[in-house]
């Protein structure tokens, strides 16, 4: 399997694995609808939160966050409707980012919590 793959499994690991640790409900992981893909779905009190994980290496420039582009961010929110309409969930929906930078065999992990909105 390719490097890029483990490394980004690795990366949704950990991810879940600090949700957890905060006290959040995990739902689902890599949930597909259509083209989209939900890294993790997960509770949080009253909020269904939708979790994209972002993973680079420290060598990298970019923050991972900043790769949750407008389209990638439209494809969520359908995606969460979706989620929310087949489950018959009547609950608060968040998206929230999990970036995480690995540097040799340490993992930085920035949530941002309420990182867009649905209004595009």
């Amino acid at each position: 399997m390719a490097y890029h793959n483990d490394f980004g499994r690795e990366a949704e690991r950990k991810a879940s694995h600090y949700l957890l640790e905060i006290g959040y409900e995990i739902m689902e992981r890599n949930w597909r609808f259509g083209k989209a893909e939900i890294d993790i779905i997960a509770k949080d009190n009253a909020e269904i939160v939708m979790v994209e994980v972002k993973a680079r290496n420290y060598t990298r420039i970019m923050d991972p966050k900043d790769a949750v582009n407008l389209q990638k961010r439209k494809l969520l929110i359908k995606a969460a409707n979706e989620y929310v309409q087949t489950n018959n969930l009547d609950f608060e929906v968040r998206f929230d980012i999990i970036s995480l930078l690995k540097k040799e065999h340490i993992w930085m992990i920035e949530h941002t919590k309420h990182a867009f909105t649905i209004l595009l």
